[in-house]
C-alpha cells in the first residue's frame, strides 16, 4: 500500500510538471501572439491561469513528503520528547482533519460546477469543473499524505523528510 501512494504521489508530481510547462507555453504564445503577429488570442490568460493552479495543487502532497512545505522547527527542536511527539500527533491530526474538508470541499465545488453548467467569466467560457479536476485531485493527495504520515508516525516510521537547511531555519 505504501508503494502505491507513493507513486500517486509521483503521479501527481509529474502532472504538477507538466502544467507548469503548460502555463510556461500559454504565456509564451501570448507574449509572441501579441508582439510579434499582433494577434490577441482570447482566453490565453485564463488558461496559463488554470496550469499555474493545477501545478500547485498537484504538488501538494509530493512537496510535503519531501519536507519542502515551511515548517516551523523551531518549536519542535526545543520542546521535550514526550512533548514534541504529543505536539507532532496534534498537529498531524489536525492538518489531517482540515484536509479532508477542504478535498471534501473541492470535490464538492466540482460536482456543483458540473451539474450547474457553470462556465468561466473569462473570455474562454470553458465549464469551470475541468480546470477544478485538478483541485480536487491535489486536495485528496494532500488529505492522503497526511493520513499516511499519521500511519507512518504510528509506525515508528518517519514520513516527512527534513533536510539540515529546514533544521537550521
Amino acid at each position: 500500500m505504501d508503494k502505491l501512494v507513493r507513486n500517486f504521489y509521483r503521479l501527481l508530481m509529474l502532472l504538477s510538471g507538466i502544467s507548469m510547462l503548460a502555463a510556461f507555453a500559454a504565456v509564451t504564445l501570448g507574449v509572441f501572439a501579441r508582439e510579434v503577429i499582433h494577434l490577441n488570442i482570447d482566453g490565453l490568460d485564463a488558461y496559463a491561469g488554470y496550469a499555474i493552479a493545477a501545478a500547485l495543487f498537484f504538488a501538494l502532497p509530493g512537496t510535503l513528503q519531501n519536507g519542502d512545505h515551511i515548517r516551523v522547527t523551531l518549536v519542535l527542536d526545543r520542546l521535550p520528547e514526550r512533548l514534541r511527539s504529543a505536539f507532532e500527533w496534534f498537529c498531524l491530526s489536525a492538518a489531517l482533519v482540515l484536509t479532508l474538508y477542504i478535498a471534501w470541499y473541492a470535490v464538492r465545488s466540482v460536482w456543483i460546477s458540473y451539474i450547474t453548467h457553470d462556465i468561466s467569466p473569462a473570455a474562454d467560457a470553458s465549464p469551470l469543473w475541468i480546470p477544478q479536476i485538478s483541485m480536487a485531485m491535489g486536495c485528496i493527495g494532500f488529505a492522503l499524505s497526511f493520513a499516511h504520515a499519521l500511519i507512518l508516525r504510528f509506525q515508528g516510521v518517519a514520513f516527512i523528510a527534513a533536510s539540515e537547511s529546514a533544521r537550521s531555519e
